[in-house]
């Protein structure tokens, strides 16, 4: 058996595990549960960027088709899709919204992509930064300066409580980065999904069919709706299974990753906005959740990918 591996070489395929012989001190879940053909650390680097690259062009199929549909189309596509009468105009603005927040997952393809050719994970953690620190200050710039504010590219889609504060691309940047910063480079990656599927399906479940089944509301002054809290969790759910599709049980880590990624957006904890605390907590719930399920050697802990971050952050 061999340690995870580091460096440019992280994404190659990780070595056999053996079966769990011993457990960490004061530890009582540890048991022998898997063997040497069940078990790997991590998706195939093949795998990944072939995963991200699907994903990426399928997002940007959706985008142009959107883009392209006539408003009158569209509303009649919900309309025959089941969307309540008086929630199609609604929904179909909501849609022109949150569908250029598919552009998010050039983020994971362009991560993936870099360390496909061997970039160091500091480098690509210095270019998301850059992006960061540069967009902030161009936002803020767009809020306390008119001329930016009259020339903004994008106002069309800003909500109008971010008129007047910074947008939710600069909230999504800085927890890109920090996800990027902070964790393994797989689990960063489908934090960020998570926050961008997931949050879409939320946003766009509930405007469709909220309180349609369920007439519960829920969430700070039930602004929120169990369809669309049920729709977020199971897309991420399913897109962290086929992420972690290589991984044995890797089912205990995505569901606790999920649950938590969807009760981060339904509450929004500690104010902090939800574009930072989704990919920054469920990335910590997904490696809990594979610590708690991964041969019990301290070697070969997901928590010691923390490690691997600091050392290559």
């Amino acid at each position: 058996a061999g340690t995870f591996p580091t460096g440019r070489h992280a994404f190659r395929a990780a070595p056999r595990l053996g079966l769990c012989e011993t457990a960490m001190a004061n530890t009582t879940y540890c048991k022998v549960w898997a063997t040497t053909d069940e078990v790997k650390q991590l998706p195939s680097e093949e795998f990944l960027t072939g995963y991200m690259v699907v994903l990426a062009i399928t997002g940007l199929l959706i985008l142009i088709f959107v883009k392209k549909v006539r408003k009158n189309d569209m509303r009649r596509l919900l309309s025959d899709a089941g969307v309540a009468l008086n929630k199609v105009a609604n929904t179909a603005r909501e849609i022109e919204r949150k569908v250029f927040h598919l552009c998010g997952l050039l983020v994971p393809l362009i991560y993936q992509i870099l360390l496909h050719y061997r970039f160091e994970k500091s480098f690509c953690t210095k270019i998301c930064w850059s992006f960061t620190i540069v967009g902030c200050t161009a936002d803020l710039l767009r809020v306390h300066v008119p001329f930016v504010q009259r020339n903004w590219p994008l106002k069309s889609i800003l909500r109008e409580k971010e008129k007047h504060q910074l947008c939710g691309g600069s909230y999504f940047s800085l927890g890109c980065t920090l996800a990027i910063q902070l964790f393994h480079p797989v689990v960063a990656m489908t934090s960020i999904i998570f926050l961008v599927l997931g949050d879409m399906s939320a946003a766009l479940i509930g405007r469709s069919f909220g309180q349609s089944i369920c007439s519960m509301k829920v969430g700070p002054g039930g602004k929120k709706s169990v369809e669309g809290s049920v729709g977020m969790f199971l897309c991420c759910f399913v897109f962290g299974c086929t992420i972690f599709s290589q991984v044995h049980l890797r089912e205990y880590a995505v569901f606790v990753a999920s649950l938590i990624a969807t009760l981060t957006e339904l509450y929004e904890p500690f104010g902090i906005n939800d574009n930072v605390s989704i990919p920054v907590l469920s990335s910590f719930a997904l490696t809990f959740g594979f610590q708690r399920t991964f041969p019990c050697q301290p070697t070969r802990s997901p928590l010691l990918w923390y490690g691997y971050a600091a050392a290559n952050g």
